[in-house]
């Protein structure tokens, strides 16, 4: 099973820009967006042979998820518990096998505004994927707005007060890990520096690399021994970030 997830910033500017040429190439199972920015119906994409189901914030032009899904699933539930919904952040999909949980993770804002926010969100969500996973395993994915590591981002020593690599949002990173899940990419390449998967559009910082890896195939440790592979697909462009793939066995 071939997953796929990709912050477009944007749907339908993304759709300008490439977007369904790399969905036909890359043929995924299961598609996932983030920050879509658009109210189900204002994107004129219906590929063949996919369901599609759209999280929307209640503020237009804002946040928002997706996911187009060659299965159909036996459930959808949108937020958390019904909690965290306004912004159209969590999309969950119930199939046989397991969860599915697409996720864009609020950012902590210039000057840590909203790092409050966030870190309370982050202790809502580990314990919701912490009790679908005692039902069945958890593929958690998304803009998860957090580089976990220093190997994780091109200049850790720069940004340890900048959203989305302060102590507190790495810890909440960890603690979700400690509760019984594997960040796929680091499960297969532990040690691989200079993959990134969103560059600032200041500074030529996507020419120069100087990015982070913030967006995840998060995985129940009981599939970590099922994942075939992960990757970072640096050369697609159409958004600040990359879209992220996870190849497991289901």
């Amino acid at each position: 099973m071939r997953l796929i997830s990709w912050n477009v910033n944007g749907f339908r500017a993304c759709l300008q820009k490439g977007f369904a040429e790399f969905f036909a190439q890359v043929d995924a199972d299961i598609f996932c967006l983030q920050e879509t920015k658009m109210q189900e119906g204002q994107a004129d994409f219906n590929p063949e042979g996919y369901y599609a189901y759209y999280n929307s914030a209640i503020k237009k032009g804002y946040s928002g998820t997706a996911v187009f899904s060659k299965q159909q699933p036996l459930q959808v539930t949108l937020g958390i518990n019904d909690q965290y919904n306004d912004e159209g952040r969590v999309l969950t999909l119930e199939y046989p096998e397991f969860y599915l949980v697409n996720c864009y993770v609020p950012n902590s804002q210039t000057e840590l505004a909203r790092l409050e926010y966030r870190l309370q969100f982050e202790d809502t969500m580990r314990n919701y994927l912490s009790d679908l996973n005692k039902r069945k395993p958890v593929i958690y994915c998304g803009d998860l707005n957090v580089a976990h590591q220093e190997i994780d981002l091109k200049n850790p020593k720069t940004n340890t007060k900048s959203a989305g690599f302060t102590l507190e949002e790495r810890e909440k990173f960890s603690q979700l890990l400690t509760a019984g899940f594997t960040d796929s990419y680091r499960y297969l390449y532990p040690e691989t520096t200079g993959v990134y998967s969103w560059w600032s559009y200041r500074f030529k910082a996507r020419e120069k690399n100087a990015g982070w890896r913030i967006d995840y195939f998060v995985v129940a440790n009981s599939l970590a021994k099922q994942i075939i592979d992960a990757k970072i697909h640096m050369q697609v462009l159409g958004s600040d970030h990359c879209p992220v793939e996870l190849e497991i066995k289901i």
